[in-house]
């Protein structure tokens, strides 16, 4: 059985420009992977199947799951015989604006080239991934960067400076589709990529807690007042800014102390289940 990582990421700046005519929407945003993984295992199989296996039930085991598409799309493109196995054992929220499908995705991705001995470069599964979903090329590279385009035009940026994160998810799944179909672009406040850009280049923690910005925000915030409340109580109980992750609902709080870390995850947990305490990963992936 071989096993690989697969980080969840988290937003810094979400922007969207305009809706192409290809239907996706023109995006630039900041991405970095945290220390909150999935664990995927893969194991060859000589029936040619692609099989599922999570003992999370709301882990689809079908074709709706992008681990399952992944090794699809690799079976397809590279006429390969053989199966495999996909054991996921899911630690990212479901539905959660972190990435975890996308990434699961991107590490099986990485795992069949070396199981199915592809040598396929980085840059190639992450062309791949793009056909999978708009995080999947993101979430094969891994570390921090700026992606446009629909999510596929990946720039490498250096690591953030050091924090600790704090996430907190309430108890419903928002669907990115609904999100971005109430989107309206006349009159929204864009984040300044170029800022939080020259935040993470200089090491200004406090400039980039100044730089974070998510246009999806305010529209998720609408349709699920809990994600507004956790953003306030964050606030209340000292984290040094906040934001949604993607198009939510998890909400995440940079902190640069490890005592005012610990009390907001404890004041979090008073009505929300799902809270973390994590660092950035920052590095990017090498391949498996």
């Amino acid at each position: 059985m071989l096993y690989i990582k697969a980080p969840a990421k988290i937003n810094l700046t979400l922007d969207v420009l305009y809706k192409r005519p290809d239907h996706y929407h023109e995006v630039d945003m900041i991405m970095t992977t945290i220390d909150l993984s999935d664990r995927i295992g893969l194991e060859a199989r000589q029936d040619g199947v692609i099989k599922i296996i999570s003992a999370d039930r709301f882990v689809p085991s079908d074709e709706r799951n992008f681990a399952y598409q992944a090794a699809k799309l690799v079976q397809d493109t590279y006429k390969i015989k053989e199966g495999v196995s996909i054991t996921i054992d899911k630690e990212i929220p479901i539905a959660a604006g972190l990435a975890g499908g996308s990434s699961d995705a991107a590490a099986t991705l990485r795992g069949l080239n070396e199981l199915w001995n592809l040598n396929l470069t980085i840059d190639e599964l992450a062309e791949l991934g793009a056909q999978i979903g708009s995080d999947v090329p993101f979430c094969v590279y891994g570390g921090t960067a700026r992606a446009t385009g629909h999510g596929e035009k990946i720039e490498e940026l250096p690591t953030p400076p050091n924090c600790w994160i704090v996430l907190a998810k309430p108890k419903i799944g928002v669907s990115t589709a609904d999100v971005y179909g109430g989107l309206r672009l006349d009159g929204v406040v864009h984040p300044n990529t170029a800022k939080a850009i020259e935040a993470i280049d200089n090491k200004d923690y406090e400039a980039l807690c100044k730089s974070l910005g998510n246009v999806l925000e305010n529209v998720t915030l609408k349709l699920h007042p809990e994600v507004s409340m956790i953003k306030e109580q964050m606030y209340r109980l000292g984290a040094d800014a906040v934001l949604m992750s993607g198009s939510g609902p998890t909400v995440f709080g940079l902190v640069d102390s490890e005592a005012r870390t610990a009390r907001i995850y404890n004041g979090l947990r008073g009505f929300c289940d799902e809270v973390y305490t994590v660092r950035l990963l920052g590095e990017r992936n090498t391949l498996a």
